[in-house]
C-alpha cells in the first residue's frame, strides 16, 4: 500500500466528516452522494474496504505520523490556564 502524505489523509478526513455533518442534519440525494464519494475515497486512500476499518487506519496512520516527527500528541499535551 502506498502511504498517503499526512495533509492529504487530514484533507480526506475533513471532508468525510464534513460530508458526514451535513448529511445527518440535511439529508439529500447529493449529501448521500457526497457522502459515499467522500468515504470511498478514505477507504482507497486507507487501503480498507469499509468505512470504520479506514478510520481505524487513519488513527493508525496519523499515531505513525506523530512519532516520526518525535512531537507529543495532542492527548499527551497539556492546555495552559
Amino acid at each position: 500500500m502506498i502511504i498517503p502524505a499526512e495533509k492529504e489523509l487530514r484533507a480526506v478526513l475533513a471532508r468525510f466528516a464534513q460530508a458526514r455533518i451535513e448529511h445527518d442534519v440535511c439529508p439529500t440525494g447529493r449529501t448521500s452522494r457526497n457522502l459515499e464519494d467522500s468515504a470511498y475515497t478514505l477507504c482507497v486512500i486507507t487501503g480498507a474496504r469499509t468505512v470504520e476499518q479506514a478510520l481505524l487506519a487513519a488513527d493508525a496512520l496519523l499515531e505513525q505520523y506523530g512519532a516520526a516527527r518525535g512531537g507529543i500528541g495532542q492527548r499527551d499535551e497539556t492546555l495552559a490556564a
